[in-house]
């Protein structure tokens, strides 16, 4: 009756950077960070994770000197992204019917 729902956007961070990767060309780390209120340990750890999945593809370079890394959706991951989306809503459906 009820979809599986996928083990590695259940998590709240993770789930918080594809939402905001689904909104956006690319983000920087920095972004995420800000915007998720993780720490950068935490992040890192949570972008690796997504990386390895194939949801996200992360690139490193400068601005200046300063080192950037970005990271943006890959369609795999907007996939994933949509498919955990609709497995939640069919939860909501359901539970309209009881």
């Amino acid at each position: 009756m009820f979809k599986k729902l996928n083990p590695l956007l259940h998590s709240e961070l993770r789930l918080a950077i594809v939402s905001l990767l689904t909104g956006v060309e690319s983000a920087e780390f920095v972004y995420i960070k800000e915007q998720t209120k993780a720490t950068a340990g935490n992040l890192s750890v949570q972008l690796d994770k997504l990386e390895n999945a194939g949801y996200i593809s992360i690139s490193k370079g400068f601005k200046g000197k300063k080192p950037v890394t970005t990271c943006k959706i890959t369609q795999e991951g907007l996939a994933a992204f949509e498919e955990y989306v609709k497995a939640i809503q069919e939860y909501f459906d359901q539970s309209k019917k009881n």
